[in-house]
């Protein structure tokens, strides 16, 4: 395990070159990794673990969208495709993948074939980190792990087929066998992280919910809303107000940002942009301070995961949340930026 420096700050990592890929291989070599659940980020991890040469089989319900998906895939019904109850009796490993709502839905059924000496990896701390309220206590005789991807399971296929991959977190509830610690990394490294840094089950779900709420889709969406309402308000065409708000951001910018840091963006701009982003980042860090300090206080609280199970649980959750993905959808902003979009050059 490599020890770097984090911003002053040491850490362990595994990295790809400690924990080359044969060596995950060879870990693994008895295991039968059933997943549980091929959705978001069942397909993603299944296909690379397989890719990568491991013995994967798919747990769904038969007849739904996600079975059909999984055949097309190229799991074949009885041999590497089974109904979820059936997977889970066959895995040595069992990841289960399915939605934080699901997982609670399925536990009775799957609680029984989770025999000792088997390991039940997460990609998400919810359910165990919440146990209280979601029922989901793993029998004390198993491992209990998690490695999570920080991303789409999409982008850590689209990562993987470039020769890429997605940073990963990984934590280790219970060892019940020893080998915890190796079947975590392993997987990790199965599945195409990048690296994989360490974290327990509390700290992967605290900072995922406040991730997702916050920078990586809740707070952005909203600072584009108000800066993009602004442009219009004061004139501008839905045409420019998009590009200067949403395309030129995401286009532009942020794969720069992502090579080579915001620090590099800021040295390597207009001296006008630099200069009116240097006095106005502190504002903006200063205004929404408070909204994230709220934000963690709700998630430590468990109130974003009790509202998350008490929403999504549901009979008609779908049709409104059908009803508020359409507004989002059917929004003057995200209309012009369909057209935008469509107007990209293409090679």
């Amino acid at each position: 395990m490599a020890q770097l420096n984090f911003g002053g700050t040491l850490e362990n990592v595994v990295t790809r070159d400690e924990f080359p890929l044969a060596k995950a291989r060879e870990i693994l070599k008895d295991e039968t990794i059933a997943i549980i659940g091929y959705g978001v980020q069942g397909p993603g991890q299944a296909l690379n673990l397989r890719d990568n040469g491991f013995n994967v089989i798919i747990g769904q319900r038969p007849n739904s969208h996600s079975w059909d998906k999984a055949v097309n895939d190229g799991f074949i019904p009885g041999e590497t495709l089974f109904p979820i109850e059936e997977a889970a009796a066959k895995g040595t490993i069992i990841q289960y993948l399915l939605s934080d709502a699901a997982q609670i839905a399925v536990w009775p059924q799957l609680k029984p074939h989770l025999t000792a000496g088997k390991a039940l990896y997460f990609s998400h701390g919810f359910g165990v980190t919440y146990k209280e309220r979601t029922g989901i206590i793993p029998p004390a005789d198993i491992d209990v792990i998690l490695a999570a991807p920080k991303g789409s399971g999409t982008s850590l296929r689209r990562l993987f087929l470039a020769g890429k991959g997605l940073n990963s977190s990984y934590a280790i509830f219970q060892d019940a066998t020893g080998k915890a610690k190796d079947r975590v990394v392993a997987l990790g490294i199965g599945i195409g992280s990048g690296y994989l840094f360490e974290t327990d089950f509390k700290k992967e779900v605290y900072s995922d919910l406040t991730g997702e709420r916050g920078t990586l889709m809740g707070a952005i969406q909203g600072i584009f809303e108000a800066q993009y309402n602004v442009l219009r308000k004061n004139g501008h065409s839905p045409s420019e107000a998009f590009n200067e708000t949403v395309e030129e951001l995401t286009e532009s910018l942020m794969p720069l940002v992502a090579e080579n840091g915001m620090d590099w963006m800021y040295a390597n701009c207009s001296t006008t942009a630099q200069r009116g982003a240097l006095d106005w980042k502190n504002k903006f860090r200063d205004a929404v301070s408070p909204v994230f300090e709220d934000l963690y206080k709700s998630v430590a609280a468990g109130e974003e995961a009790q509202r998350s199970i008490d929403t999504n649980s549901q009979p008609d959750y779908r049709e409104k949340l059908e009803e508020e993905l359409k507004e989002l959808r059917d929004s003057e902003m995200w209309q012009a930026g369909k057209v935008v979009r469509s107007l990209r050059p293409k090679i």
